[in-house]
């Protein structure tokens, strides 16, 4: 009896992203698309009905961080393997995705090898990242004091780097707020305490520095 195709889920924001992974996917004999979604809210509840065997998310959706998405996946179906495929620069991102509940880190720009790679080894299981974050986590793990950061943005909670991530790309703090679900206050108790942890003086350096960061690395 021939085994049925293991089944992906993705939650991408874009309709080309989605289409290229279906494409790379489909391609293979043993996988196949059994749904895609671009929201966190429309995922959430297609996730919970499809029980696919992987979830691929990227970090950037409609309504919300990936990160967020993860965690309330890996909460609500602690068993589910996902893997982050994303543009977003993995020196920062890998080690919170696999925090939230992730298995493995790609970023799109990698070949198609690469990816397929990945999605085999996180669907036996193990974890994928490249050799670099990979060195930088074992080093972690034994205590090497040069393995840390040195950037204090990496300091921040996940919700204050998106904050600090959409500062940069100037979007108004009222406009946070609706992408993110909570209050302007909240946002504003969030840009005083990313402020106070790196050292800015004011509003205004805050801004200039966040929009420094975003060009540097997205």
């Amino acid at each position: 009896m021939t085994r049925p195709p293991t089944r992906i889920y993705v939650v991408d924001d874009h309709p080309l992203m989605r289409e290229g992974l279906a494409a790379i996917i489909g391609s293979q004999n043993d996988l196949e698309i059994c749904g895609a979604a671009a929201s966190m809210r429309e995922s959430l509840a297609e996730i919970a009905v499809q029980r696919p065997d992987l979830v691929i998310v990227d970090l950037s959706l409609k309504d919300g961080l990936g990160l967020d998405l993860i965690k309330a996946i890996h909460e609500r179906l602690p068993a589910q393997r996902m893997l982050v495929v994303s543009a977003y620069d993995e020196k920062i991102y890998a080690e919170r995705a696999l925090r939230s509940g992730a298995l493995g880190y790609v970023n799109k720009q990698e070949a198609e090898t690469v990816l397929l790679s990945a999605i085999r080894c996180v669907l036996a299981g193990r974890r994928f990242v490249s050799d670099q974050i990979l060195q930088r986590l074992l080093g972690q793990a034994v205590g090497d004091r040069g393995a840390e950061s040195s950037d204090p943005v990496d300091k921040l909670t996940d919700r204050e780097l998106e904050i600090f991530r959409l500062i940069g790309q100037g979007v108004a703090p009222g406009e946070i707020a609706r992408r993110l679900h909570i209050s302007p206050h909240t946002v504003d108790s969030h840009r005083e305490k990313i402020r106070n942890k790196l050292g800015l003086e004011n509003g205004r350096a805050l801004m200039q520095h966040a929009m420094r960061w975003v060009l540097d690395h997205e």
